[in-house]
């Protein structure tokens, strides 16, 4: 590996040098993520934990492993972190209960497998792999796919594994503050009242190219704090939050229903098929559509020239990128 880059420099959250091809791209969530309200301590081991990750996957695909595996190894880091809101960070719903959701997706074939609310795998990025890999299915929740991981000689924890202060009291305070507003009435298109009190999300996610061009994309998440009736976000939705195929790979983090209804990750592939537009100009294309609708959050994308994008419209987004040459670069705020 060559050194760390911890890059200071403004670049709009779209390409971090035009000149470089990048195999692996990773993001930790999107928000309101301020410098103002973060210590160096903790942007510290923010940037020390994606270096981390990105180490990891880019280590895979140097020994010539497949994109997917790449992805995979980029993730499992980022989902065994207290400071991600996956795995071992995921948030509280609202019966104070962790679930996890997460997918993957093979570029080259467009084989695709997502899981959805569990509550006990400990990396549930490797449970949406033996889905595709080992399964007829696409998405698979709850307590079938609890069942299948078991089957699958995945890591079984107890659910408390995942239990961490900071989410719950996470969960306390949006709680206290729902219940003050309760009064306020809301609809389908607004923020819920006590919404301003968890904006960064957390979902982690991951694109890489391996040596043979071939491009996965994947995306891990605890969804969002005080999540309701089984709800399930954009994350594990293929074409939503999580897509890949020939041409490009997308994972995006954010509020997942706007992302659901733009079939976001799939309409930044579409517009480069279709429309050829550069992925640049796709992915933020994407990402203001969503934001007209009302929503918010970003996404990251890797195309097979080694192109990135990165576009977000909250105040941060925690991100990276590796460069055929092994240089990391990294960037948390706007």
């Amino acid at each position: 590996m060559k050194k760390l880059i911890i890059c200071g420099f403004f670049f709009s959250a779209l390409l971090f040098s035009a000149q470089k091809k990048y195999v692996l791209v990773v993001h930790g969530g999107a928000g309101t993520i301020l410098k103002s309200s973060m210590t160096a301590e903790k942007e510290n081991a923010y940037k020390a934990k994606l270096s981390e990750a990105l180490t990891s996957g880019y280590k895979e695909l140097q020994r010539g492993a497949n994109a997917v595996d790449a992805v995979a190894a980029t993730i499992v880091i980022l989902e065994d972190s207290p400071l991600f809101n996956a795995g071992r960070g995921a948030v509280f719903t609202a019966d104070g209960v962790n679930e996890l959701d997460a997918a993957i997706m093979n570029g080259g074939d467009k084989a695709a497998g997502s899981v959805a609310g569990v509550h006990t795998i400990k990396n549930p990025i490797r449970a949406a792999i033996a889905v595709m890999r080992n399964s007829e299915h696409v998405l698979l929740s709850g307590e079938g796919a609890e069942k299948f991981a078991k089957e699958q000689k995945l890591e079984i924890v107890d659910s408390k594994y995942f239990w961490t202060q900071d989410r719950w009291n996470g969960l306390q305070k949006l709680q206290q503050k729902e219940s003050k507003a309760k009064s306020i009435k809301t609809t389908a298109l607004q923020k819920p009242a006590a919404y301003e009190i968890d904006q960064k999300f957390g979902t982690v996610g991951a694109v890489a190219r391996d040596k043979t061009g071939n491009i996965a994309a994947g995306t891990s998440t605890g969804g969002m704090t005080n999540k309701k009736y089984g709800r399930i976000g954009d994350a594990p939705i293929i074409g939503a939050g999580t897509y890949a195929d020939s041409n490009v790979g997308i994972s995006a983090t954010g509020w997942g229903e706007f992302f659901i209804r733009a079939t976001a990750a799939r309409t930044v592939a579409a517009k480069m098929d279709y429309q050829k537009k550069s992925i640049t100009a796709a992915a933020q294309e994407t990402i203001d559509e969503i934001a007209a609708m009302g929503g918010d959050g970003g996404l990251i994308a890797l195309d097979k020239e080694g192109n990135i994008a990165m576009p977000f419209n909250t105040a941060g987004m925690y991100r990276g990128a590796v460069a055929e040459d092994g240089t990391i670069e990294i960037e948390i705020y706007k």
